[in-house]
């Protein structure tokens, strides 16, 4: 399994890394294409309110970043979770077929974002993905089920030497003319 996570991971992040890189050298032709989500997004973040080009080049250094840190293994999880979520607005902005009027542009935007949906498909495996070690929530659920109860709070074990002391003190204790 893990050779088809080394083959798989930079297959499903090359899309990512190439078209966060065309959108970060040309931002001008992505920008028209998103200006409904970008208005939607400034709205939200007024932050990127002001300038529609800087949330299209965040958008693509975040496409880059994740898609090479995915390719490369490095916190596939979060990477992945990252991709999925600058998917889904961008796929919807720029593959909205249910708008398009012309029947073959229509089946063309259709067939883009029924591969961006399949894609998030890929992205979502990859983020459930443990590499075949349980979830952090699977360890702490399984040990809280499988605790050993307590039934008494038990004294700590005393040492030989300890013992061997005490012993010596009662002993001594007994004897005639002790006190």
């Amino acid at each position: 399994m893990a050779v088809l996570r080394k083959l798989a991971r930079p297959l499903l992040a090359a899309p990512f890394v190439t078209g966060g890189l065309r959108t970060l050298r040309r931002p001008d032709a992505v920008a028209e294409v998103l200006q409904p989500v970008v208005r939607a997004v400034g709205e939200r973040v007024p932050a990127l309110a002001g300038d529609p080009l800087r949330l299209v080049r965040v958008t693509g250094t975040i496409q880059a970043a994740a898609g090479l840190l995915l390719a490369t293994g490095r916190a596939p999880r979060l990477a992945a979770l990252t991709l999925a979520a600058s998917l889904v607005p961008t796929s919807l902005a720029a593959h909205a077929y249910w708008t398009v009027e012309d029947p073959e542009e229509r089946a063309r935007q259709r067939a883009h974002f029924l591969t961006d949906l399949s894609a998030l498909g890929g992205l979502l495996i990859a983020a459930a993905d443990t590499h075949g070690k349980p979830s952090l929530a699977y360890r702490s659920r399984h040990a809280l089920d499988h605790r050993h109860p307590v039934k008494a709070v038990r004294r700590p074990a005393r040492t030989l030497a300890a013992h061997t002391a005490d012993r010596a003190k009662a002993v001594a204790a007994a004897l005639p003319g002790a006190r």
